[in-house]
Parts: structure tokens; C-alpha cells; sequence
């Protein structure tokens, strides 16, 4: 089996994908969801013509000439309506979110006014209509706001809880089960022994699987055996993604492909043009999707970003889906060879708020400390020639 591009891989992923089912949650749980239905407004905002100011509601044709003294007849608040008529040479006391009075088109904030027991003097005159919220001025009953693919941040909230929503429908979030193989690791925590390493892949692809909005679930470490892997394997059954870490390539130890063809895992690659993390496996068995990612952390989080994430996020049915962005080199980089390479790279913005890219010295894939002083990836074409600073580049965002 040849290379596969990494278009090709991510399109193979994705294909077929059906988003996860839905279900509605109070609204004070739909933080960080995504939407899966349309929301449309159940009421009108403001449901009547509000004053923006404190002041006097009045008649704009009694303000031809200023000074003006009107009578007072009456006052409104918040939550109390005058209930009278504002007639001519009349005005009302108002406040800030209380209905206009019936008659008064104007308001007049109160700096501009002098009040004398119930004589007003207007200093000032406004135009016509001046510091009124017309009614339906922020969204009418019926009027659809929110649309399935919103990722639910606080601004959703708010406008669904202000259209009176107190339940939203949301999508399921995508379980993701995680599984290190090898007998070398131990987890986080334990003293390695003479021939291992930490297990640190599971902890932060769960970290990136929970920021992307799926459910990650860490099924621990599976030593070397069939035994032991069919029996890990075996306990993400219900999972919708099944994520292998380490195992995946073709060595004589390498048991992850074979135990999971065995299993009912029909396989679709094993290796992509790309650097890091070439030796990746994706198959499916049945309706759960399996991604077999490299044992080298950078490896593992990289391939995670570019093809796990999409697949959560198109499960999810997100309207806006991570992609790359342009950004300009803020020094020169080299000539690229003959595999996509994601490099990593600090992405700021300049004194003119353009973006620019600076490519990290070291882009040796064992180097963990390297990938989480970056925030970003340099997507470098295959075959790309040398770049000079100032060229555009294709970068691809670290914000999970």
C-alpha cells in the first residue's frame, strides 16, 4: 500500500459520517454544545417601545422652540407603565427599559432637562424618536436566530435564553475511547523501569478530544499481547471512534492492525504522506471509526489534529469547522521533501495586526516540550521550494 495524501486520508475519514443523535438540556448545561436544531425567537425584544434613557418622554412637536416648559403628568418605570396619554404641551417622567407612554414619541435625557415641581424646562431639544428601543427592535416572535452547527459559547446563551428558551437541543457528544499499547509505558504517576516511558498520549489527546466537544474515555494501557488488547478493545464496543495508540505499522510487535482485522476491522490505509506521524492506520468496524495513530507523542497529537479533530466536529455537525489560515513567515524556511510537513511554529500578531508565523528551531518529533511551546502548525506543501520571510503560508491553529 502506497502513501496516501493527506486530502485523500481526511476525505476517507469523513466519509459517510452521520452526525450523533440529539437530545434537549436546560439551558444551563448547553455551554460548549453544539446546536442541533434551529432556534427561533418565542417572543418579541423589546416587546414594547422602551425608553434607552432616563429622562422625559414627550411630543418632538412640542420642541420646535427651545427652551421648552412642559407639565408633567405622570412617570414610568421599569416594570411600571404610565397609564395615561402624554397630550400636548405634556411630558412623563421616564426610565431606563420602561414602555413609552401612549402620545410620547421623544425622549429627552434628563441632563437636558431642568425640573421644577411639575414644570419642565427642555434645554435641548433631541430629533424625533431620539433614545427610544422600538419595539421588535432586537428580534420579533417567530424570527429564526440560532441554527444547527453553533457551537453554544455565551453569546448563543444569552440570546437563546433572551427569545425564552429554557431547554436547547443539542448533539451527543462523540465517544472517543483511547488506548496505549505497549509494555514499555507505565502511567503518569508510576516510576518507569529500566526499558520505559511514560504514557502521556492518552492525556493530552483526551485534553484535545474534550476542547474539539467529544467525550473522551482512557481504556488504559494494553501490554503487547492479543489477550490483552482484544480485551481493551473489546470494552469500546459502543464507542463512535476508537482511537489505538502505538502498534500500528508492520513490525513484528506490531499486533494493533492484526488483533483489529480480526475483530471485524475492515482497514482503509495505514500510511500518509506527511511528517510526523506517516504510520497511521484508519478502518472501520461497522458504524465505529478506528484510528490507529503513531507511539511518538508529537506524532500522536499531530495526526490527531488533522484528521481526529474534523472527524468529531463533522460527527457534531459543526457549522464552522477548524481549517487553516494565512499567515506571513517571519523569518525564511526551507525546502520541503517529499511528504506534507506540519511544522511546528509561534503565530502572533504584528504591530499592524497581520499574522505572522516563526517556525520553532527543532522540529524533531520526539520533542514534547517543542510542541507545547507552539501554537500553531506551518502546513509545508510537499516538494515546497525554500521560502523567504515575508512569504505566505498555509497554518494550521494548536488552540486545544
Amino acid at each position: 500500500m502506497g502513501l496516501l495524501s493527506v486530502d485523500d486520508a481526511l476525505a476517507r475519514i469523513l466519509d459517510g459520517v452521520e452526525f450523533t443523535e440529539s437530545s434537549r438540556v436546560p439551558l444551563a448545561q448547553a455551554a460548549r454544545r453544539v446546536l442541533a436544531d434551529s432556534v427561533a425567537a418565542t417572543l418579541t425584544q423589546p416587546p414594547f417601545d422602551a425608553s434607552a434613557m432616563d429622562g422625559y418622554a414627550m411630543r418632538a412637536a412640542d420642541l420646535a422652540r427651545v427652551p421648552a416648559v412642559l407639565s408633567l403628568v405622570g412617570e414610568a418605570r421599569a416594570g411600571q407603565s404610565f397609564g395615561g396619554t402624554v397630550g400636548i404641551g405634556q411630558c412623563a417622567r421616564i426610565f431606563t427599559g420602561a414602555p413609552l407612554p401612549a402620545g410620547a414619541d421623544t425622549v429627552v435625557i434628563q441632563e437636558n432637562a431642568r425640573a421644577d415641581g411639575s414644570a419642565i424646562t427642555v434645554l435641548a431639544a433631541p430629533e424625533s424618536g431620539a433614545n427610544i428601543r422600538p419595539r421588535g427592535g432586537d428580534f420579533s416572535h417567530g424570527e429564526v436566530l440560532l441554527t444547527p452547527g453553533r457551537v453554544l459559547d455565551a453569546r448563543a446563551i444569552l440570546l437563546a435564553a433572551a427569545m425564552g428558551h429554557g431547554t436547547l437541543a443539542v448533539r451527543r457528544k462523540p465517544v472517543v475511547a483511547i488506548l496505549a499499547t505497549g509494555d514499555e509505558l507505565v502511567e503518569p504517576g508510576q516510576t518507569p523501569g529500566p526499558d520505559q516511558i511514560v504514557s502521556s498520549n492518552p492525556y493530552g489527546l483526551a485534553a484535545m478530544i474534550a476542547a474539539a466537544g467529544g467525550e473522551p474515555r482512557l481504556l488504559g494501557i494494553a501490554g503487547d499481547t492479543r489477550a490483552a488488547l482484544e480485551q481493551k478493545i473489546a470494552a469500546a464496543g459502543d464507542a463512535d471512534v476508537l482511537v489505538t495508540i502505538g502498534g500500528a505499522s508492520v513490525g513484528d510487535h506490531d499486533l494493533v492492525g492484526p488483533v483489529l482485522q480480526a475483530r471485524g476491522m475492515a482497514l482503509d490505509f495505514w500510511k500518509i504522506a506527511m511528517r510526523p506521524g506517516k504510520p497511521m492506520l484508519f478502518g472501520r468496524m461497522g458504524m465505529q471509526r478506528v484510528l490507529g495513530l503513531p507511539g511518538n507523542p508529537v506524532s500522536a497529537m499531530i495526526c490527531a489534529r488533522v484528521f481526529l479533530v474534523p472527524l468529531i466536529e463533522r460527527l457534531l455537525g459543526h457549522a464552522t469547522a477548524t481549517a487553516a489560515v494565512k499567515a506571513r513567515l517571519s523569518q525564511p524556511m526551507r525546502a520541503n521533501g517529499d511528504r506534507l510537513h506540519y511544522m511546528r511554529a509561534i503565530m502572533e500578531r504584528d504591530a499592524s495586526g497581520s499574522l505572522t508565523v516563526t517556525p520553532q528551531a527543532s522540529q524533531d518529533s520526539s520533542l514534547t516540550s517543542v510542541l507545547a511551546a507552539s501554537n500553531a502548525l506551518i502546513v509545508a506543501a510537499i516538494n515546497a521550494p525554500a521560502l523567504p520571510a515575508g512569504a505566505e503560508v498555509d497554518v494550521l491553529p494548536l488552540d486545544f
